[in-house]
């Protein structure tokens, strides 16, 4: 339990210390960009060396209406840089920057290496972003979003590769490079719910 309550009280400050200049998670991300739709915010993505962690914020044209501004692409690098690229999670944030959905994705939305649940699960412990830049608060948001919520992204990995492993995809097509499956698993979060039922 202390570990999600660390995770909690972290990604909680990151928040705190936005709002008390008026700025959030989305805002401090963008930096005052005017967001274009697929572009990669910020611009060249962010890459821990030491951790092998990576991520970057994009939006994309969604149904009039939708709560969801954009999402921020989880990746791990395990053998550095140049080594292949494993996408862990997306994490959906409203446009005020709260957290309203994690979800997994098909192996053609990031053209990443693809990894099987085992691999990809393993991988989880390992995203820490501990860099000054383009945020601080931003990177240790997103690295206590991964701690805080570990169990739910590994059930929803698993989720991705039992759906997978089912889908009938139009003939000729693998269904990793099915563009009909596009969202493979989701669900809904809310920080401050769970930091509550945590005693937060």
């Amino acid at each position: 339990m202390e570990p999600l309550r660390q995770a909690a009280q972290e990604a909680l400050f990151c928040e705190t210390v936005l709002a008390k200049s008026g700025d959030n998670i989305l805002l401090e991300t963008l930096r005052g960009a005017s967001p274009v739709t697929w572009e990669h915010y910020p611009p060249g993505d962010v890459f821990d060396r030491d951790s092998g962690s990576q991520w970057y914020y994009h939006s994309h044209s969604g149904p009039p209406g939708a709560a969801e501004h954009g999402h921020f692409h989880c990746f791990m690098r395990p053998q550095g840089k140049d080594g292949p690229i494993h996408h862990l999670v997306a994490i959906g944030v409203d446009a005020y920057g709260k957290a309203i959905r994690l979800f997994t994705v098909n192996q053609w939305v990031v053209d990443d290496v693809w990894a099987d649940a085992s691999t990809t699960i393993a991988l989880l412990d390992g995203f820490d972003v501990h860099m000054a830049r383009p945020s601080y608060l931003v990177n240790r948001w997103l690295t206590a979003m991964l701690g805080l919520y570990r169990d739910e992204i590994a059930a929803l990995i698993l989720a991705r590769d039992a759906t997978l492993a089912a889908h009938i995809p139009p003939e000729g097509i693998a269904a990793r490079q099915d563009r009909g499956l596009e969202v493979v698993s989701q669900c809904p979060v809310d920080l401050a719910s769970h930091a509550a039922a945590l005693g937060l």
